[in-house]
């Protein structure tokens, strides 16, 4: 026979007057449960009556802090920009060719660090569309895709492209500044690296809108250092320009941060699409 008791909760949902029983459960509160045509009563003996409304109104309140205090995680529309990238790389390549077939586009657009540092900026831009060979551009075709299309879901389109390409393009003045004469690299790995310095930061700087909590934030610094090692150090590449692009990207980290907290509307990031394509655009006309 079920004993005489008190109903302190009543609730359509099985499954809440469960959860509602094991709070009861964890202040060592004597209870059961019985289903009546209201829904599922939550019974306690008479005398623990208040005791028990007590402790589910501050498991209440306690469960309404949190869900106050928790980040809003931004919504991350699916985009394209990633791939559209990596095929414009790729046709871009298909124009300019190897390294080894010396076309005017490398005379004109390779990261020379002498003439950079001579004046001619635009080099570190018109670098980035340039690649050595088939395996370089495809290499950097499928990390471009898979990384610029995760910093344009968190950051938007606009905003997403932009901070790689600034890292990018100024991972090559540093390495220029770096190495002096005599030194001359192609490639968008800078801006790879630059993309993944920059979602670095941005988990370190601002996890909750990231979606990762801070005690993980470490795991991602050394994702990235990790990543730099087994893709960024090969005996062919330009170790340098790969650091630097990293070093730009995450110094970006809070630029995009504030991307995240005011994301600009779809209006501002297409026209910052259209910025960064005549940004590059510009730049080879100026090679020329």
């Amino acid at each position: 026979m079920t004993p005489p008791g008190t109903a302190v909760r009543v609730t359509p949902s099985r499954r809440q007057a469960d959860e509602w029983a094991v709070v009861l459960a964890a202040a060592g509160i004597e209870h059961w449960m019985r289903q009546r045509l209201d829904g599922w009563a939550l019974i306690v003996p008479a005398a623990d009556a208040v005791r028990a409304l007590e402790t589910l109104d501050a498991y209440d309140r306690e469960n309404a802090r949190d869900a106050r205090a928790a980040p809003v995680v931004p919504s991350r529309p699916l985009t394209i920009a990633g791939v559209v990238v990596a095929l414009l790389l790729l046709g871009f390549f298909a124009i300019t060719g190897p390294r080894a077939a010396r076309s005017a586009w490398f005379e004109h657009g390779s990261a020379d660090a002498q003439r950079i540092l001579a004046g001619e900026w635009w080099r570190a831009v018109t670098a980035l569309t340039l690649h050595a060979d088939a395996p370089h551009v495809l290499g950097n075709a499928v990390a471009g895709a898979l990384l610029f299309t995760v910093t344009c879901s968190h950051l938007g389109p606009g905003v997403g492209l932009w901070l790689p390409l600034l890292a990018g393009a100024g991972g090559n003045v540093l390495t220029a500044a770096a190495h002096g004469a005599d030194h001359v690299s192609v490639g968008a790995s800078t801006a790879v690296f630059g993309a993944v310095g920059l979602l670095a930061m941005l988990r370190i700087v601002s996890p909750g809108r990231m979606g990762m909590g801070a005690r993980r934030s470490w795991v991602v610094v050394a994702a990235a250092l990790a990543l730099l090692a087994l893709l960024g150090t090969g005996p062919n590449t330009d170790v340098l320009a790969h650091v630097f692009g990293l070093v730009v990207g995450a110094g970006l980290g809070p630029v995009a941060a504030l991307a995240l907290r005011w994301m600009p509307g779809a209006p501002v990031q297409w026209l910052l699409v259209l910025a960064a394509g005549a940004a590059v655009a510009g730049a080879w006309r100026l090679a020329f």
